[in-house]
């Protein structure tokens, strides 16, 4: 199973991040060990400073396939809900300053909190699905699929120019703007078209 995310794919993340926008979607690999699961905790782990959350809208991959045209993609997911991908960004700031890779600030265990899916057959337009985060009861980040650089079909297109989709493979699409530290005690919720979908705390 993989796990294959995409980077700056919101122009005013790529903004905040001060990031040029890419011309094709920025793609990166997090292993199954990154995955957690049923809204456990997630543990900051000690070689990193300043970590990170990033919401993104998450698809569940439900049939093989590769080489896959735009507009069969929708075909090749059932299923969407709200992950983080957290970031060491004081390691990716760290090794994109000495200009190795950085898959290490983003891929370790525990990495990615997954939400409960939602099928994709309930969203009347896929590229117009609002989402959202909140700590501690505060709104930290607002998003929505229209405003994503890469859309969906783009992005599974483009992947499967390079790897073999499987079933149950999952696609991070890209976070919005608001990106931001966590602390030990936070409670962080995660809501898809209004849905909760995501609610764990920082230990």
């Amino acid at each position: 199973m993989k796990i294959i995310c995409v980077g700056l794919n919101y122009r005013k993340h790529a903004a905040e991040m001060g990031r040029p926008l890419p011309p094709e979607p920025m793609i990166f690999l997090k292993p199954d060990s990154a995955l957690l699961k049923k809204n456990k905790p997630f543990f900051i782990p000690d070689f990193s400073k300043n970590l990170q959350f990033e919401a993104e809208v998450v698809l569940r991959i439900s049939k093989l396939g590769k080489g896959i045209a735009a507009k069969y993609a929708d075909r090749y997911y059932d299923a969407l809900t709200v992950g983080i991908d957290f970031t060491a960004r004081d390691l990716q700031h760290k090794f994109s300053q000495a200009g190795h890779p950085w898959e290490l600030s983003k891929t370790f265990d525990g990495s990615a909190p997954l939400g409960t899916f939602i099928p994709a057959e309930r969203f009347p337009s896929h590229s117009d699905i609002s989402f959202s985060l909140e700590i501690n009861g505060e709104p930290r980040q607002e998003g929505n699929t229209s405003d994503l650089i890469f859309g969906f079909a783009d992005i599974i297109e483009y992947v499967s120019t390079f790897y073999t989709l499987k079933t149950g493979d999952l696609i991070f699409t890209g976070t919005p703007s608001g990106v931001g530290p966590v602390k030990k005690g936070d409670n962080l919720v995660a809501r898809l078209a209004g849905e909760t979908v995501l609610d764990f705390f920082v230990r």
